[in-house]
């Protein structure tokens, strides 16, 4: 670069910045990149620091040396790679390899606020290796991808601690070890931020922990050591011992119980060494939790002030875009899309001093303030017509009130519940006795209308409760987090429950609680057998995979009327699985199969609560790379237990959001399209990018995103063909229109055994059509259709 270039690059930069500072302030948009070139040189990228700064000494270029700049620049053509250093109309600094309006090859960015991205770009994105600098002097090297931190790579903080592993979307996810600024150290997994998985713990004084992580608390099982050469194995929950654990002496004495940080549920013997008959006889249990942890707390790490892909550099459409191009878009200060119209290459000028700044970012503004009209939706991306939001249905249910003809039995089940929930009970631990899961382990509570010693006086007739298993439920409302409090009050509040207007295929009745949250079922008897019989592996299963996607089951209970009438109803208590803030415009029940997968009804009569079949299905999902890997390892685990209890006829029940939608009801793509080798085509940043990055940012919101619920996603359009004989395809092509959506999904229906009314069902459908069409076949064979069906409707968002 020669030294009067050098001199208006850096005359520029200074005028910019003081130019253009109170603006900034005040708008906070993305910076937009305008045509603004001040210089094209032909050496290679200068990382030097200096290259920023203002040097008063450098020398003055006459115009005719700025006009030849200016000709260099329009003698490159669309679409090549070439150096060039620009000022950009918001103050930032661009120096690198240029393409088509994108920074793209190699190249250093300083924005105002003193972060600064050097390393790989790819269409005005960080992708590929990159080193990323914080105004504190926090530091991230390591690979990018689509903006994020994202690979391997070391991140530094400003108060000297380190990680270096892997990343996933801006969070630590995968193999890596982190120093903390106390000199604690922890080396293993992490998961979405959080140690999780196995992992040691070094403590700066020399303890150490070795063994299980869940959610950046010990948990499960693993061995605590001191310097002083004590040691703890055994169970632990949230952080301290729970449950079954040994603690050894240096000495050779030890204690051996059920531990817990309650002195009424703690118990135990203790051992003493050969050598001493009485060592350690007058210790209590109790000073592990009051002395010996008391200094092993887990150091929480630095948070960090902003991610890399919130610094977004919001661009002009390329001129290398799809044929529609004519109608640009560009991200609004709000971060919507609007109508916008391109720069024309006439209006690319060089920076000739203050006025021609001053016209510049007059037009900046002025179009940063028409981008605050909402876009109606744009159809020319789609092969069909454009896709609007079913319409709005009323909330589903009908309350039962009194004059409802199941309202003495909602009496029952609230009475029966408040009884079973709120009934004094020991702590258990999580590892129960066999004797727990034995199907004639049930209690009987008579509940006559004067009340009794144990049951309160009622309005309703008298009836027997009776509750199935109760140590197991209880455990597993602990295992899933249920406060009993807000359970109680969920079911048996003074908001009636609301019934399904309609029962279900199997004829069972479907009760929502007021607040969403819960879903009560009757069940006939043979699929309560067969959820007694397959409770002690569902229970293991739940408890050994939180990301499990089965149904969470809470309650196992029946009501029997005295009298004449001798009626009894057995219930089923589940979680609702969209029982959520946001609307869910589409539901899907999936199962892979054909035959009368689809619903008989016009597009005018389906609304939000339509559940839609296979054969209704017009998308594929895309879930980013960890997602879609913990996807098919829990679909898979999941489906081997349901073939294991021989279950088959479940599902997969989804839910869609659509995040972007018109005043006129059409739902907006996102400007990512995806061409037909798989490759993405992107103009703009991705819609959800910004709540993806607040949720990363505040761990309280996106502790809340797991597999299955309120997951950011994309999912794509596909168009279903049909074949010489009239039969659909099951899974339609993809089209390139991508959506952004908030996903729900989980596995429903797991109570259905391969019994002989199956068997007989499956013969019988066999002669008639094609038996891989059938919903009704052997859990094995279900398992694998389910499951091939799935890993084609669920593909990674590369």
């Amino acid at each position: 670069m020669s030294k009067e270039q050098s001199g208006i690059i850096k005359q520029a930069w200074d005028s910019t910045v003081r130019k253009t500072h109170a603006a900034i302030t005040k708008r906070r948009s993305h910076s937009i990149f305008g045509s603004i070139t001040t210089s094209v040189a032909n050496g290679e990228e200068d990382d030097d620091d200096e290259d920023n700064n203002n040097n008063d000494d450098d020398e003055d270029v006459d115009q005719a040396d700025k006009k030849d700049i200016v000709e260099s620049v329009e003698g490159f053509g669309a679409g090549e790679i070439y150096h060039a250093d620009r000022v950009l109309a918001n103050g930032d600094y661009y120096s690198g390899h240029w393409s088509d309006n994108f920074p793209h090859g190699h190249g250093k960015y300083v924005w105002t606020d003193g972060c600064r991205y050097v390393g790989e770009w790819f269409r005005g994105k960080t992708m590929g290796r990159g080193k990323f600098t914080w105004p504190s002097g926090a530091t991230y090297d390591g690979e990018f991808k689509r903006g994020y931190m994202d690979g391997k790579g070391v991140y530094v903080s400003a108060n000297g601690e380190a990680y270096k592993g892997s990343w996933v979307m801006n969070l630590k996810h995968g193999r890596g070890v982190q120093k903390y600024a106390s000199g604690d150290v922890y080396e293993g997994e992490w998961r979405r931020g959080l140690q999780e998985g196995h992992g040691r713990y070094d403590w700066k004084k020399g303890n150490y922990y070795v063994g299980q992580w869940r959610n950046g608390i010990i948990f499960d099982k693993g061995t605590m050591v001191w310097t002083n050469g004590n040691r703890y194995d055994g169970c632990w929950e949230d952080g301290m011992p729970k449950g079954n654990g040994t603690f050894r002496w240096a000495d050779g004495s030890f204690y051996v119980g059920n531990w817990s940080r309650d002195p009424r549920e703690q118990n135990g013997t203790y051992y003493p060494s050969g050598d001493s008959l009485e060592g350690n006889l007058h210790w209590d249990p109790q000073d592990v939790f009051n002395v010996d942890l008391r200094d092993c707390s887990v150091c929480k790490g630095e948070k960090v002030s902003i991610l890399p892909s919130q610094k977004k550099l919001a661009v002009w459409r390329s001129s290398k875009g799809p044929p529609d191009a004519n109608r640009a878009r560009r991200v609004s200060v709000d971060g919507r899309v609007s109508v916008g119209v391109d720069r024309t290459p006439d209006r690319m000028q060089m920076l000739e001093g203050d006025e021609c700044y001053a016209h510049r970012d007059a037009d900046a503004v002025t179009g940063l303030e028409a981008d605050l009209s909402v876009d109606t939706g744009d159809s020319s991306m789609n092969s069909g017509k454009p896709i609007r939001v079913p319409k709005a249905a009323k909330r589903q249910g009908e309350t039962i009130s009194k004059g409802h003809k199941n309202y003495e039995l909602m009496l029952n089940l609230q009475l029966g519940i408040r009884h079973s929930v709120g009934r004094p009970a020991p702590a258990v631990s999580l590892d129960l006795k066999a004797s727990a899961f034995d199907p004639r382990e049930k209690v009987w509570t008579r509940f006559p209308p004067e009340g009794s010693k144990y049951t309160p006086p009622h309005q309703s007739c008298e009836f027997k409760w009776k509750d199935y298993c109760p140590v197991v439920f209880r455990t597993l409302r602990k295992l899933f987090k249920v406060d009993p409090a807000d359970y109680m009050l969920s079911i048996c509040g003074n908001d009636a429950l609301r019934e399904l207007s309609s029962p279900g295929k199997s004829g069972s009745f479907f009760y929502l609680t007021n607040d969403d949250r819960y879903m009560i079922k009757t069940m006939k008897k043979s699929e309560m057998k067969v959820l007694l019989r397959m409770l002690a592996p569902y229970y293991n299963h739940v408890r050994a995979f939180e990301n499990t996607l089965v149904t969470k089951y809470y309650g196992l209970h029946s009501v029997k009327l005295t009298g004449p009438v001798q009626k009894k109803v057995r219930f089923i208590i589940m979680g609702n699985l969209f029982c959520s803030e946001y609307t869910i415009h589409r539901r899907y029940d999936l199962k892979g199969s054909s035959l009368g997968r689809s619903i008989d009804k016009p597009e005018s009569e389906i609304d939000e609560n339509t559940i839609l079949k296979d054969l209704d299905l017009n998308y594929i999902f895309r879930l980013q790379k960890s997602w879609f890997q913990e996807f098919r390892r829990q679909i898979d685990r999941d489906c081997e237990l349901l073939e294991q209890e021989r279950i088959m006829d479940y599902s997969l029940l989804v839910g869609l959001h659509f995040t972007e939608t018109s005043a006129t009801g059409e739902i907006i793509p996102s400007r990512s399209t995806v061409t037909p080798n798989g490759q993405e085509n992107e103009v703009t940043p991705r819609l959800s990018r910004v709540d993806v990055d607040q949720l990363l940012l505040d761990p309280s919101r996106w502790a809340s995103i797991k597999l299955g619920s309120n997951m950011p996603a994309r999912i794509e359009r596909t168009l279903r063909r049909y074949n010489e004989f009239g039969e659909p395809q099951l899974i339609g092509e993809p089209i390139g229109e991508v959506y952004e959506v908030v996903m729900f999904f989980g596995i429903i229906d797991i109570l259905q055994d391969y019994d002989i009314t199956k068997k007989v069902e499956h013969l019988y459908k066999s002669i008639q059509y094609d038996p891989n069409s059938i919903s009704a076949v052997d859990p094995r064979q279900y398992s694998k259709r389910f499951r091939d069906f799935m890993y084609n409707v669920f593909i990674e968002d590369t």
